[in-house]
């Protein structure tokens, strides 16, 4: 029998969510308008009941898509309800029984509120991805209608953080063209998504283990032991190194580091510089060099950058070892 892994669900006051869950072996979660009806009225539901603020959404056959805040440190109370509520009903008006949804919904936490905007920009454009319109108009069943035209939405959507970040006197129209564009910066979100965990930077991840990992952290749930692995800079060293096929200790134990192994050398102390969660001071003790020392490394690699693709792909290459 193989067994689902249990999910990491991190919880606080105000924590940002983007959730999404599929119908059990890919089957679909709606049959017609009515259950889509209903799934918005139990998602309204459990909105107030547990102070929940919704800012985004949209249902496909067989997923959905949320953009939400929670009050209080309860989302899992929150879409726990909220899940068995939608699945009773479910299962009452189609005479069924079992599960309707794919083992847990799945669960990214997200930065701040300047994330809202893409997130939201990127929910609404499930349907153009998945094939479903050609036109997002053309697609009910999403907050998008609210958004680009103004179209009355669910009492509970909250739509006034968002709107209020376009200065212009028709916000809805300026929403519509920032969707229609968004598809070429789509990858640059994408660029955020660390460890299928977070939206946000690397400061942001580390912020959140410092806060949030247990100190024995629960083996049996994988997001913990991949964060406590991958947020270790020594792990990431190691990791690292394997790909460059060079040794850290060499750099350490050398007293002037030259040519290719310089240039490695710099490249390892700019993915860590890059993740934001280390000092100067601290990535120059891991190499046995001082902070300044750190400081022109990471001007070095800059400068490489601009002007050579072979540096821009090896890194890229480090940095994707520790995203999913």
């Amino acid at each position: 029998m193989r067994y689902m892994s249990r999910a990491w669900r991190i919880e606080y006051e105000g924590a940002l969510y983007h959730l999404l869950s599929r119908g059990n072996q890919g089957n679909d979660i709606f049959k017609d308008n009515r259950d889509r009806k209903i799934f918005l009225d139990t998602l309204g539901e459990m909105s107030e009941r547990f102070e929940v603020e919704i800012f985004a959404y949209v249902l496909m056959s067989n997923h959905y898509h949320l953009l939400l805040r929670t009050q209080h440190a309860n989302i899992k109370r929150a879409m726990h309800w909220f899940g068995t509520t939608y699945t009773q009903r479910y299962n009452t008006r189609h005479s069924r029984s079992g599960h309707l949804f794919q083992g847990r919904y799945k669960s990214i936490l997200v930065q701040n509120d300047a994330y809202l905007m893409q997130l939201s920009c990127y929910i609404h454009r499930n349907p153009l991805r998945a094939g479903v319109v050609n036109r997002l108009a053309d697609h009910r069943w999403s907050s998008y209608l609210s958004y680009g035209y103004g179209r009355k939405g669910p009492e509970w959507l909250s739509m006034d953080l968002i709107l209020s970040q376009f200065k212009s006197l028709d916000q809805h129209r300026s929403y519509r063209e920032k969707v229609q564009k968004y598809a070429k910066e789509e990858k640059r979100l994408l660029e955020d998504l660390r460890h299928g965990l977070f939206w946000g930077s690397q400061l942001f991840v580390e912020r959140i283990r410092k806060q949030h990992l247990p100190s024995k952290f629960d083996s049996s749930i994988p997001h913990q032991t991949q964060l406590a692995k991958l947020s270790d800079p020594a792990a990431i060293l190691q990791s690292a190194q394997r790909l460059l096929k060079c040794d850290v200790r060499s750099f350490v134990q050398t007293e002037r580091v030259t040519g290719v192994d310089k240039e490695k050398r710099d490249l390892l102390v700019y993915l860590l510089w890059n993740g934001g969660g280390l000092s100067n001071a601290q990535i120059g003790h891991l190499f046995g060099i001082s902070y300044s020392a750190v400081s022109h490394a990471v001007r070095a690699i800059k400068s490489k950058m601009q002007h050579d693709g072979n540096i821009v792909a090896k890194f890229n290459q480090l940095n994707s070892q520790f995203k999913l």
